[in-house]
């Protein structure tokens, strides 16, 4: 009986510990989410022209965050686990590693960004009639690549050695100077009533370069504000680290990061081509699937910070080699996070017509976006499976499995199926998020099997 009690108390103690790892990223992916929802509305204000403009360059984004997210696994799995080997002098030597790659890759990224700002409208089928505004977006919202760059990179580093509340914090600051910038720069000056209050409000009237303007000033703030947060921070600052590089720490990192910006890279190149095949199918499908993308990643919210909680656990489990650690972490995780994933998808599934209607005042955008995401919102929780089993996977480096599933996912399934559907039958963007649930069901099916397998589990031979 003690033992049982014993028992139920060390879970009840993993529970916490899973909440205060994994609160603070939910909260500030529920900010940038926020964000997004405020962004996409404000535009969406200026037509669907405007919206279209937007959403159409989108998905690049996620190839160019993806690659510099996967390489900020590499850090994570290999800080987390001397972290829990209790090693903190080789924590500090890898984040020193951690700045080296920072500067290589934000100056590289600058320059690939902006000299093909001209080129990604034209290769993504973005209507002739926006293409130069598409263009104009994506220049300026890439201009602070290097902060953008320091703030994912090191937000990881920081994550990995326990602290997600920093990462919050810069991104609720990043968040709120978005915001305020957006409704200075977007509109015209114009009278304004609050509170019963009138006045005039500055207004540049920049439209859409407006919000690509805030967006990049938000960027450089948050990168600055990160780096000199790590700079001073108490475990894991690079502070008279040398940034030389030192392979001993970059071999294993790029051994856990290539695999993982593979995987990105594939099926954020598949979210390209996927988008551009939306993209030819019309301006009411491309506004729909962007306002529905949006609404869709805040009900994965909970999902994604509890798989960065999931990642670090079992990368200190693992440098503990604490098999029996390793077992109960995922024992509590996964009906934590399937049983959020079912509340999130049956209220994605009740309320995305409202939420449509928040960005768009389109009856046809809206219509079609509801239906879509009514579909995608009764696979919620496969995919919240899927998502903590490759945190487990990133934690302990083994990120060449989740590189499998996903490209034979992306590429097998939703990529060839999206074309046989719209570019050779003709079918709209009903029969492409079909191809994109799909995909997700053969993830669920793949991590499932792994999961069973023990193929997730570095320390399942120990005793």
């Amino acid at each position: 009986m003690e033992q049982k009690q014993r028992s139920k108390y060390m879970n009840w103690d993993m529970v916490k510990v899973i909440l205060a790892l994994a609160w603070p990223t939910v909260v500030e992916q529920a900010m940038q989410t926020a964000v997004q929802y405020i962004d996409t509305a404000m535009v969406g204000s200026l037509g669907t022209q405007a919206t279209a403009a937007v959403g159409a360059t989108s998905t690049v984004n996620w190839l160019i965050s993806g690659s510099i997210g996967a390489l900020g696994i590499g850090f994570l799995a290999f800080i987390a686990k001397a972290c829990g080997a209790g090693d903190k002098a080789e924590a500090k030597k890898s984040v020193s590693q951690a700045v080296l790659v920072t500067l290589i890759v934000g100056v590289l990224f600058t320059v690939l960004t902006l000299g093909l700002s001209g080129y990604i409208p034209v290769w993504m089928q973005v209507d002739k009639g926006i293409r130069t505004l598409a263009s104009q977006y994506f220049f300026i919202l890439y201009l602070p690549m290097l902060p953008r760059t320091a703030t994912i990179i090191f937000g990881t580093v920081l994550r990995a050695a326990g602290d997600t509340k920093t990462p919050m914090k810069v991104g609720v600051a990043v968040n709120i100077i978005n915001v305020v910038l957006n409704f200075l720069l977007i509109y015209e000056t114009r009278p304004v009533s609050l509170f019963g209050f009138e006045f005039i409000m500055f207004g540049a009237g920049w439209g859409v370069l407006g919000a690509a303007a805030a967006s990049a000033v938000a960027f450089a703030v948050g990168g600055i504000y990160i780096t000199v947060v790590l700079w001073r921070h108490p475990m894991v600052s690079p502070k008279g680290q040398s940034i030389k590089p030192n392979m001993e720490i970059l071999r294993p990192c790029l051994k856990v990061a290539v695999p993982n910006m593979m995987q990105r890279f594939g099926t954020s190149l598949g979210y390209v081509a996927f988008a551009s095949m939306i993209n030819s199918v019309g301006e009411i499908a491309t506004a729909a699937h962007t306002i529905a993308n949006t609404v869709e990643s805040a009900f994965y919210i909970p999902g994604f910070g509890m798989q960065t909680a999931a990642a670090t656990l079992a990368g200190n489990a693992y440098g503990a080699k604490d098999n029996k650690r390793m077992k109960e972490t995922a024992a509590m995780f996964i009906p934590i996070v399937v049983g959020l994933m079912v509340l999130t998808g049956g209220a994605l599934f009740l309320s995305a017509p409202a939420l449509m209607g928040i960005f768009s005042k389109s009856d046809e955008v809206i219509s079609l976006g509801s239906q879509v995401l009514r579909m995608v919102a009764l696979s919620e929780p496969f995919y919240g499976f899927s998502i903590i089993v490759e945190g487990f996977l990133m934690g302990v480096g083994r990120t060449h499995i989740p590189f499998k599933f996903n490209i034979v996912g992306m590429w097998g399934v939703r990529i060839i199926g999206t074309f046989i559907c719209t570019q050779l039958l003709g079918y709209g963007l009903i029969s492409a998020w079909a191809c994109m649930i799909a995909h997700n069901l053969l993830l669920f099916v793949l991590y499932i099997i792994c999961y069973i397998k023990g193929s997730w589990n570095p320390l399942k031979d120990m005793d």
